[in-house]
């Protein structure tokens, strides 16, 4: 069995260490990870310019194989997948921060196993809480060995990943949640350069409603928050409605008469 581990904080993040080695009891592991942080950067790919794909000793992994790239999340998983052997399964993290909710549209962690379920390998994100003065990558990492264990005996459904959010505590157990309304409000703050000409910071802090059965509201109370994420976004109650709406008759021909 053959893991590839990805993230979007970089080669040198303390949450891909600690995951990398958990799982070294389960599977052969690879990490491919980007060689800067590219937080925030969603399912981008880079196809106009070259990639360098870099063996690397000093990130501290070490018999475990891991290799940087100068690009995104999801080209990590794109080149780790076909340079080093097709994976069993892509996991992703353990990210510094949460991703639930609407976070998904532009998270570089959750873009990772995007690609990989896109490749139709099953994929797994791991994120944690960054609240509190310790970030306790360790003990997430214990458990994501047995959410790893059960997808790499039993799989998961064409086009799905799992998204799973941990408390930065010890977990009071598992909650299977439903994604949240948590989403950044964006606020634009304007400044000036020394010349005299306005620049832009996209700033913005989280906000969510608290509502029982989400991955917000699980986390917030200290469960682990399982997500399954479908890569089919198709609305398919509404695009009936659509269709009942938008049905248009081809009229008859007629014919035509000649003079």
């Amino acid at each position: 069995m053959r893991i590839l581990v990805a993230n979007d904080d970089g080669i040198f993040s303390p949450g891909i260490k600690a995951l990398a080695f958990a799982l070294r009891e389960l599977a052969e592991v690879n990490v491919v990870a980007p060689d800067v942080e590219q937080s925030g950067v969603g399912h981008s790919i880079t196809f106009r310019r070259p990639l360098r794909f870099k063996h690397t000793a000093s990130a501290g992994f070490g018999e475990i194989p891991a290799y940087r790239v100068d690009g995104t999340p999801a080209d990590c998983v794109v080149l780790g997948s076909r340079l080093l052997g097709w994976p069993d399964l892509v996991v992703s993290g353990i990210n510094i921060g949460v991703n639930m909710g609407l976070d998904l549209t532009h998270s570089g962690t959750v873009a990772a196993a995007l690609e990989g379920a896109s490749l139709g390998i099953p994929s797994i994100a791991f994120s944690l809480d960054a609240s509190g003065e310790e970030l306790r990558f360790e003990e997430a990492a214990r458990y994501a060995v047995p959410i790893v264990r059960w997808v790499l005996k039993h799989g998961l459904p064409n086009k799905t990943l799992l998204n799973v959010n941990f408390p930065n505590r010890t977990p009071q157990g598992v909650k299977v949640t439903r994604l949240s309304t948590h989403r950044y409000e964006d606020t634009i703050v304007e400044r000036e350069d020394p010349d005299g000409r306005p620049y832009y910071w996209v700033a913005g802090k989280p906000t969510a409603e608290l509502e029982e059965g989400t991955d917000y509201w699980a986390v917030q109370q200290g469960f682990i928050s399982i997500t399954p994420i479908s890569l089919d976004y198709t609305n398919y109650a509404f695009a009936e409605e659509l269709e009942r709406k938008f049905r248009v008759r081809v009229p008859k021909k007629t014919k035509t008469a000649r003079g």
